[in-house]
């Protein structure tokens, strides 16, 4: 059903073709501002730059130009403090396009129009980041509300990484300015897919779902791409289709990126764009006043516009795999499921690549009856032997099954899915979502973390490959059938950050927890009243301290929760044999208190030191641990 927005957007243009304008931060590098600078504070502080750049692609032969507003939303100003500018840039750029109109209408008595520019966020919303959709809704509105003040004529909300984001800037567009005509584009990586996964198919079929009066493609790998995502798009939406490529792939020289596409090659694939049946066609990053120039002759030029034949907008169809139920995935799928108590224990991956010391105490702790073997994942950002190499060689060579701590902190979204897809198919099959120590915690405090997603995102992530799908809706065969795992901390400063968060991570498909090292018995019960309504089944860490200097390390570095009793036991013990001693009693002590309390242990093995783990389960397995 086409909008009254629709509507309107088909009386201004009806179904002609129409030229947008090119690049915005392209001309202001060419005249000297530097990439460092915020380019939306130009609309207030040199606002005479901006209109001439306007003016420029108006008298290149532009229809519709864009404001200087791609950035200026809460997020992105707040890296230059001017968070609190966000309307009154948007409203000076609306005021500056206007103007530049204005003066075209007065000096040629020519028409054109003033499109409010909404761009992405520059931050990952939920369920793959912190940053919910609601306030990613109120921070496109703040910035739509801006650019209606300034009277802009219709709305692009371009450069959308993720569908998910570009359904909230055009609800807020539609629930702001209803009567203003919205155009929604992606951008595409060199396999013509969103940067979410999605499909062109997809993004088209679903931004016409959502009210988008044209949808199309901008900025992505240059017009050929930009074209193949465009034919994709026109199966799936009888929407007007916009097109606005950047000037091919950039080029690093001396320094600086620099787009090689000439104005004659752009000018051809307009005229490619123009048979495809896509009435908007503009530029993006690298195009200058130049190839508008150009691509307005092309369009001129072209002798006939070929219709493109009426389309259905169709929902593409998603095959879900469903993962088998949990007992069936894995052991200790099937022993959660039965509400048998957990035993595990953690071994940590050597530094070097000999891991005849872990395996050795993999195959004790398997003949002690432990069930299962926790692999962290380069605790305390170490560089360490990878922990899906450590998980395997245990499982294939002691028989015991492993859960795979896997981190957020090294990897971007297509490593992780990569890593999950191989780590499934080699026959892990139980996963421990994190989202990582950062760096500076580690050996290497200059190493680059990535943090694509945090744990609650890996979570949606894993979740979908278990129905057999990527993060961008695309089927990948089979289910990958894991069990999911988080880490919840009842012993934080700020609880109701701690219980929110832990409620998202079941929400996203988190099947059973395991917690820091426990000391404090109170702060557990109080975590595990506050998530009565969305409980879990929760494992508690227990760490057998080792000495004083340890306890101390454990409180003051890692802020484990440590009451002054505990610290007063470790501190009256006199050799170090006497603390190992005492530390195994206290976490004996902490299992037994909380095994009515939760559904397993998962024991730590300090230094490498197995039987010292295997000593504490002993409340759980007494007569098999007795023989250590």
């Amino acid at each position: 059903m086409t909008t009254r927005a629709g509507r309107r957007l088909q009386e201004i243009f009806n179904t002609r073709p129409v030229l947008c304008d090119g690049a915005m931060g392209t001309s202001l590098y060419a005249r000297g501002v530097f990439i460092n600078r915020c380019y939306d504070e130009l609309n207030l502080t040199e606002p005479e730059l901006v209109r001439s750049i306007h003016e420029e692609y108006l008298q290149a032969g532009a229809e519709i130009i864009e404001t200087n507003t791609f950035g200026a939303n809460r997020f992105r100003l707040l890296r230059y403090g001017l968070e609190n500018k966000v309307e009154e840039m948007n409203l000076a750029g609306a005021r500056i396009a206007r103007q530049a109109v204005e003066h075209l209408a007065e000096k040629q008595a020519g028409q054109a129009w003033v499109a409010g520019s909404v761009g992405p966020l520059g931050v990952h919303l939920e369920p793959l980041g912190k940053t919910s959709l609601q306030e990613a809704r109120e921070a496109f509105a703040e910035q739509i509300r801006g650019l209606v003040a300034g009277g802009v004529d219709l709305l692009i909300i371009e450069t959308m990484p993720a569908l998910n984001e570009a359904e909230q800037a055009l609800k807020a567009a539609k629930e702001t300015a209803p009567d203003l005509p919205v155009m929604v584009m992606v951008t595409v990586d060199e396999e013509v897919n969103c940067l979410d996964g999605s499909s062109p198919e997809t993004a088209a079929a679903r931004l016409t779902a959502w009210g988008a009066d044209a949808i199309g493609c901008n900025c992505s790998t240059g017009p050929a791409n930009v074209l193949s995502a465009i034919e994709c798009m026109a199966a799936a939406t009888d929407l007007p289709l916009v097109a606005m490529p950047n000037a091919g792939m950039p080029r690093a020289i001396e320094g600086r990126n620099i787009y090689l596409c000439s104005p004659e090659y752009m000018a051809s694939f307009a005229k490619k764009f123009l048979k495809s049946g896509v009435q908007f066609i503009g530029g993006c990053c690298g195009t200058t006043p130049n190839h508008i120039r150009a691509m307005k002759s092309a369009l001129r030029a072209a002798e006939a516009q070929k219709t493109a034949p009426a389309r259905m907008a169709r929902e593409p169809i998603v095959t879900e795999t469903p993962p088998a139920p949990l007992e069936e995935r894995s052991r200790l799928g099937k022993l959660i499921q039965e509400g048998s108590f957990v035993t595990m224990v953690e071994i940590v991956p050597p530094k070097g690549i000999d891991c005849r010391k872990e395996l050795a105490g993999a195959r004790l702790l398997a003949e002690l009856g432990v069930d299962i073997i926790n692999v962290p994942d380069s605790p305390r950002a170490s560089a360490r032997m990878s922990g899906q190499s450590l998980c395997i060689q245990i499982q294939q060579q002691t028989g015991i099954e492993t859960v795979l701590h896997y981190t957020c902190r090294d990897r971007n979204v297509l490593s992780i899915q990569s890593d999950l897809l191989g780590a499934s198919s080699i026959g892990l099959k139980n996963i421990l979502c994190l989202t990582g120590d950062p760096p500076k915690l580690g050996n290497y405090p200059d190493a680059t973390a990535v943090f694509d997603v945090d744990a609650i995102g890996l979570v949606n992530i894993v979740n979908r490959l278990n129905y057999g799908l990527d993060i961008g809706g695309n089927p990948i065969g089979e289910s990958t059938g894991f069990t999911i795992a988080v880490a919840a901390n009842p012993g934080v400063p700020d609880i109701d950050n701690e219980v929110r968060r832990f409620a998202y991570k079941v929400e996203a498909g988190a099947e059973y927890a395991i917690t820091q090292p426990v000391f404090d018995l109170r702060l557990l019960e109080s975590f595990l009243k506050r998530i009565e309504g969305f409980r879990i089944p929760v494992i508690a860490g227990i760490w057998p301290l080792t000495s004083l200097r340890n306890a101390e390390f454990m409180k003051n570095d890692l802020r484990v929760s440590m009451p002054d009793e505990i610290m007063l036991r470790m501190q009256q013990v006199g050799s170090p044999e006497e603390a190992r001693a005492e530390g195994i009693r206290i976490a004996q002590e902490m299992l037994a208190a909380t095994r009515s309390m939760v559904q397993g242990v998962q024991v730590s093995a300090p230094f490498g030191r197995y039987t010292a783990a295997a000593e504490v389960i002993q409340a759980v397995l007494p007569k098999r641990v007795a023989t250590v």
